[in-house]
């Protein structure tokens, strides 16, 4: 954080945005629309990832497609890639205003194509394209944030943000289950679409007022970085061969893993910060923090309610249900990194929170042992979903301390690659191991047991808990000496 001093007048587009009271908050009469807007954009995406996280062993049993289940959370982050760097270049040569309505657009567009599939692969399709959408609109909300807010109330609209996942964790995993087991898995995902413009004509105005348009004058309308958008296609079709590698498990997919790599790492070191492959400190480390934490918990999170459905015998409904507390304590963990006092503190909050998430993610496969109650998977998600929120939304509040108003949109871009990529890697090893050791096996209906082998849920579990310890280590390594 000693890179910058905080530059609060410089955040906003000063020629739009009028004069703010020190007293103000996000709440306030002068943003009180723009904070409920997004803050409803975030809700939606929220409903969507608990909901469809529910439904998705379901999905992928009806669909024949459970070897591939991985596939179906890799496949949106590996788009997701490409169109964050998208997003960093539209926003800051044009504003975000574009970026945000065509990733909405996407989005909805996405959960149409995958509620509609007949098969696996047409749904993985829309998860992709699902992907492409929500990439462009994370990376366009940060650069409103930046734009938008001053620094003192960045923390608190980061909470929100987390504050706005507490409802549909709780509400999004009963409704995704009583829908699938009464109506069908495929309407949760065409049921979510029609709710988006409500925030969408709420929000617009607002962004089209504080936060349009290039920072810096000479740059409106500016040509996108050809080479920048090459690494982008670099970086997702990398991700993506060698996410389809990592899944067949024959000898000929050495071929696509090979040339996956090729691609991959030039593009990751020509978009990543300067020295974030070895935690260089400062910047860099904050953006590997984002992809250590991101990816180890959400590549053990992905396989939570699978094992729940196929070895505990759990529905649908009670699977989902089971990580609903973490919602609420990721918002509580949130809320805790905003507390002005707790500032001088940040580092520690967020070293804290990395041991909180290793430790959950190595307590979850406990309950592979009948002799364990299942109700643990529940208290340990909630205290790993608690260390989350300390360490993912001061993740993000550090990077916007760290950067410039003109490479805003550029450096959360990276901070999104970093946090999408390690899902794609992470998932993709997870997946592998999965499959190796007859994860892929289960032809049986949700209720009933499973022929997989309860190795192959530990050897998903295990080696994230020690990627987890890996950034505690990382939380060291975050402030310039």
């Amino acid at each position: 954080m000693a890179a910058l001093e905080p530059r609060d007048t410089d955040v906003a587009d000063t020629r739009t945005v009028p004069s703010e009271s020190d007293s103000e908050g996000v709440l306030s009469r002068s943003y009180r629309a723009l904070s409920v807007g997004i803050v409803s954009v975030v809700l939606l995406i929220a409903f969507e990832a608990t909901a469809v996280g529910t439904a998705m062993p379901v999905a992928a049993r009806e669909l024949d497609g459970v070897s591939l289940y991985a596939f179906a959370f890799s496949g949106y982050f590996t788009t997701s890639l490409f169109g964050m760097v998208l997003a960093g270049q539209w926003s800051d040569r044009r504003g975000p205003l574009g970026a945000l309505t065509t990733g909405i657009a996407a989005f909805a567009a996405g959960l149409l194509l995958s509620g509609t599939a007949a098969a696996m692969w047409p749904f993985i399709l829309g998860r992709a394209v699902q992907g492409l959408g929500g990439g462009l609109v994370i990376v366009a909300l940060y650069v409103v944030v930046s734009r938008a807010y001053p620094e003192r109330l960045r923390p608190a609209i980061m909470a929100a943000f987390a504050a706005a996942w507490v409802v549909p964790s709780i509400v999004g995993p009963l409704a995704s289950g009583t829908v699938t087991e009464h109506l069908g898995w495929r309407w949760v995902f065409v049921g979510i679409p029609v709710l988006v413009v409500l925030p969408l004509a709420l929000a617009l105005p607002q962004i089209r007022r504080r936060a349009s348009g290039a920072v810096d004058d000479s740059a409106d309308g500016a040509s996108f970085d050809h080479r920048r958008i090459r690494l982008a296609l670099g970086i997702s079709l990398g991700a993506g061969l060698l996410q389809y590698a990592a899944q067949d498990l024959r000898w000929p997919s050495l071929i696509p893993g090979i040339v996956g790599a090729a691609l991959l790492v030039p593009a990751v070191l020509g978009l990543l910060p300067r020295g974030t492959y070895r935690a260089a400190r400062g910047l860099p480390s904050v953006v590997l923090l984002r992809g250590v934490a991101a990816g180890s918990f959400i590549a053990a999170e992905s396989f939570v309610p699978l094992m729940l459905v196929t070895q505990r015998g759990l529905s649908p409904t009670l699977a989902g249900f089971s990580l609903a507390a973490g919602g609420a304590t990721w918002a509580l963990g949130s809320w805790v990194q905003s507390r002005p006092r707790l500032e001088r503190y940040r580092e520690r909050l967020m070293t804290l929170g990395m041991l909180l998430v290793a430790v959950a993610i190595a307590t979850a496969p406990s309950v592979l042992l009948d002799s364990v109650p299942v109700w643990i998977v529940a208290v340990a998600w909630g205290f790993g979903c608690f260390g989350m929120g300390l360490v993912i939304s001061s993740t993000s509040v550090l990077l916007l301390h760290l950067s410039a108003p003109e490479e805003a949109g550029t450096n959360s871009a990276a901070l999104q690659i970093s946090d999408g990529l390690s899902n794609v890697v992470l998932l993709s090893a997870g997946g592998a191991a999965f499959a190796a050791l007859g994860g892929g096996t289960v032809t049986h209906a949700a209720t009933e047991a499973t022929g997989s082998h309860p190795a192959a849920f530990a050897a998903v579990f295990l080696p994230m808990a020690g990627v987890a310890l890996v950034g505690a280590w990382v939380t060291t390594r975050l402030r310039e000496r």
